[in-house]
């Protein structure tokens, strides 16, 4: 059986016939070969250079990749042996090394092996331990590393005390997380009204949004945040100039609305200003900004609302990135479509797509990461074991 882990840092993660367990544990999962492409320049690709990339490119040789986050120029991951790997852009500290330094190959975080889950933001990182403790680190002029300052982190500072954390997503200068009892916390800058919280203030440690317990998937965006219950609801507030609330209006909203009435939702993935959501029934749907194609409607008309993305049953996981969307198939197959002006759609190109076309005639896609900020791809391909 599939299990379906939580959605954070613009990134779906499933683990194939398995599941992390504690103590730095995993069993039975799919190694991992990991690929990535798109923009290079500050070497957030892995491939020792700044060179940018229209076709996914392998990573090294390591097969044992678990979970990926990708930021604004720099990308995280972590292994089946639960350690934490960076690379890319670092003038903030948002790579948890202890300086400022820029790297274009997968260095690691210290020694620990106690790193569970991973998201990166513009320019900060959030991550869960297997004690179930959560940790933040990089830019934090809004106080989106959650530690009650201000003060930018370039080595990982536990945020409270709590050990029940479970899932994790970085938007732009903002965090969310979810903890084991359906509870979801919200912290960082409030401008729009994107925490939740009914107001427009900043918050720089953790606060509970709202009193439901049912919280089941999170995706922070830029300015906006996106989040589907276990009852099948689908809830958004925050920005809303571009229509990416999918309330049929572009009035901004500082507590959770929910989206029309369906209770069929499975997965959300929130971009810079567009949204795409996946149904029980398998469907594929965008609401948002379309200036690029990135809701895969075959045009660049902008819809407030959801609409579908064409007639397929079969998506498995999505992920919305800058102006840009891939998503797989239950095939394995994986799909791009929006803005290519730097290769982000892996088609060995730079040619806009506004419908899904399918990247090479590779399968076996199971994780996939990008980001609200992000203008790279990364992607692993699983061999059962």
């Amino acid at each position: 059986m599939a299990l379906d882990w939580q959605q954070y840092s613009g990134k779906w993660n499933l683990q194939t016939q398995g599941q992390a367990l504690g103590a730095g544990t995993w069993t039975g999962i799919a190694t991992g070969e990991l690929w990535t492409w798109g923009l290079g320049s500050s070497g957030q690709l892995g491939h020792g250079n700044t060179t940018t990339y229209s076709s996914p490119v392998q990573v090294g040789a390591l097969t044992t990749w678990a979970e990926i986050a990708v930021g604004g120029q720099f990308s995280l991951s972590v292994t089946t042996e639960n350690e934490l790997w960076v690379w890319g852009y670092n003038a903030q500290g948002n790579l948890g090394t202890n300086n400022t330094t820029a790297t274009s190959s997968p260095v690691q975080v210290g020694a620990l092996t106690t790193w569970l889950k991973v998201a990166a933001g513009g320019y900060h990182s959030l991550a869960i331990k297997t004690d179930g403790t959560l940790w933040g680190w990089g830019y934090n002029n809004s106080g989106q590393v959650g530690d009650g300052t201000t003060t930018i982190r370039s080595s990982p500072v536990q945020i409270g005390a709590l050990t029940t954390w479970l899932s994790i997503s970085a938007g732009s200068y903002m965090s969310l997380a979810l903890t084991t009892d359906g509870k979801l916390y919200a912290w960082g800058i409030n401008t729009n009204g994107q925490l939740g919280n009914g107001d427009t203030t900043n918050r720089s440690s953790p606060t509970q949004v709202g009193a439901l317990t049912t919280w089941d998937k999170i995706s922070a965006g830029r300015g906006f945040t996106s989040a589907t219950t276990t009852d099948g609801k689908l809830y958004a507030w925050g920005l809303n100039t571009n229509g990416q609330l999918g309330q049929g209006n572009t009035t901004n909203y500082s507590s959770p609305v929910q989206v029309g009435t369906l209770t069929t939702w499975s997965k959300v993935t929130t971009g810079n200003y567009h949204s795409v959501a996946i149904k029980t029934d398998g469907t594929l749907w965008g609401w948002g900004r379309n200036t690029n194609g990135e809701l895969g409607q075959g045009n660049t008309t902008n819809y407030s609302s959801p609409v579908q993305v064409g007639a397929l049953t079969t998506w498995l996981e999505t992920i919305a990135g800058q102006y840009h969307t891939v998503a797989t198939t239950t095939a394995g197959t994986l799909y791009g479509w929006g803005r290519n002006n730097l290769g982000q759609l892996g088609n060995g190109d730079t040619t806009n797509r506004s419908s899904p076309t399918q990247v090479g005639a590779l399968t076996a896609w199971s994780v996939l990461a990008s980001g609200y900020a992000a203008q790279h791809v990364m992607a692993v391909r699983t061999e059962a074991t």
